[in-house]
């Protein structure tokens, strides 16, 4: 009898073996392929590279013109385990050429990667042991979905059902940035979100706010009232101030994927690998906080599902989004009742796709993603809550 082991048992399985436990660690290292994708290498470093994964038994993937050092630059596919690329990079660290040591450092870092923590405006620490929830709050008369709808009189109300229901952030937005919308004056969304925080923060001291806001001067408001997050669509780049306030204000920043802005977003869906340019650019927006010594537990990253992209690339996306978790930020999927949910099921209404949206979130945990942002915070919740019990066999 012949049994297919999945990674979730593998070190389990190979303990039960009866092997020496002296032993397992040795055995855990050569048990899994795990493809890593090197970007933008010099061309005589791929070399290099393949020769030495071949040596040490693993292989690399480049193109056919590498060995020629026809291009300056060339992408690489690493195929190995454990063991091998830990071979390879002591190889790497004793290269000072072609940016070898620096390949060796990206390597050891996603090999060995740190527990992920968010550090809040006001110095809590949010920490990723399970997957959290982020929930919809929406102080705005024209959210696509009519249910994330709220005003100041019942925001309290529903901010308590939502974290009673699981929720852990409370993302609060008074814009919206639907494809084709038009934008609001930053006085209308001061006026409007400014109130909700307040009352929540009163309401609810312990809770974790996000404003999703694209504008420096709501987004400082905003903290300064009660806000700890700042969920900016645009990664800092509609408002060249976004940076100077994460710093002033100590606060932590999502920094989400588009190209243009709500208005004309759809019309800039070109890409030729759309989970390759995304993963570069926001890993690019996230160095540009580092260089200014901002650490990665303020940096939350977010491929920006429906904004800037079509059907094919949302679905690319969602099915590739671990490719975002190699870089050592808390990584963010938001698809909750958007249109690529409504078109894959037939056409049907943002009403109608809360069965999509969990699978969504579903794939989200199988990703390894740390949050997702939905509408509907009880339903997505049990829903992780058992896929992830299901995983590591445990109930939490």
């Amino acid at each position: 009898m012949l049994l297919k082991i999945n990674s979730e048992q593998l070190n389990k399985t190979i303990a039960s073996i009866g092997a020496h436990p002296a032993s397992l660690l040795i055995f855990e290292n050569k048990a899994e392929i795990i493809p890593f994708k090197l970007i933008d290498v010099r061309t005589p470093a791929a070399n290099v590279i393949k020769q030495e994964m071949l040596a040490c038994g693993g292989d690399a993937v480049t193109p056919v013109s590498t060995i020629l050092n026809k291009d300056k630059y060339v992408d690489v596919l690493l195929l190995g385990t454990r063991k091998h690329y830990n071979i390879l990079i002591k190889k790497l660290e004793t290269m000072g050429f072609f940016g070898m040591s620096a390949i060796a450092q990206e390597l050891t870092a996603a090999l060995h990667p740190e527990a992920l923590c968010t550090k809040l405006a006001d110095g809590r620490i949010f920490t990723y042991e399970k997957m959290r929830v982020m929930g919809i709050l929406n102080v705005t008369p024209d959210s696509f979905y009519s249910g994330s709808r709220v005003d100041i009189d019942s925001i309290v109300k529903k901010a308590g059902e939502m974290l009673s229901a699981g929720a852990d952030i409370l993302d609060i937005g008074g814009e919206s940035t639907r494809p084709g919308s038009d934008s609001v004056t930053q006085e209308e969304e001061a006026r409007r979100v400014l109130p909700a925080i307040e009352a929540i923060r009163k309401a609810y001291p312990q809770a974790i706010i996000s404003i999703d806001t694209y504008r420096s001067e709501v987004a400082e408001a905003a903290v300064m009232r009660g806000a700890d997050i700042i969920n900016d669509i645009s990664a800092m780049e509609n408002d060249k101030n976004m940076l100077k306030t994460v710093i002033r204000m100590n606060a932590p920043i999502i920094l989400m994927h588009m190209k243009g802005n709500p208005k004309n977003m759809q019309d800039n869906c070109e890409y030729k690998d759309v989970v390759s340019e995304v993963a570069t650019y926001l890993n690019n927006r996230a160095n540009l906080l580092r260089e200014k010594g901002i650490g990665p537990d303020k940096i939350i990253l977010d491929p920006g599902i429906g904004f800037a992209k079509n059907v094919e690339q949302n679905l690319l996306l969602m099915r590739d989004i671990k490719t975002l978790t190699s870089f050592g930020y808390p990584v963010l999927l938001a698809c909750s009742r958007k249109s690529t949910i409504g078109k894959v099921l037939g056409d049907i209404p943002a009403e109608a796709r809360l069965a999509g949206t969990i699978a969504t979130s579903c794939q989200a945990v199988y990703a390894g993603v740390q949050l997702v942002r939905v509408h509907d915070v009880k339903e997505n919740v049990e829903a992780i809550r058992m896929l992830e019990a299901i995983k590591c066999a445990r109930n939490y």
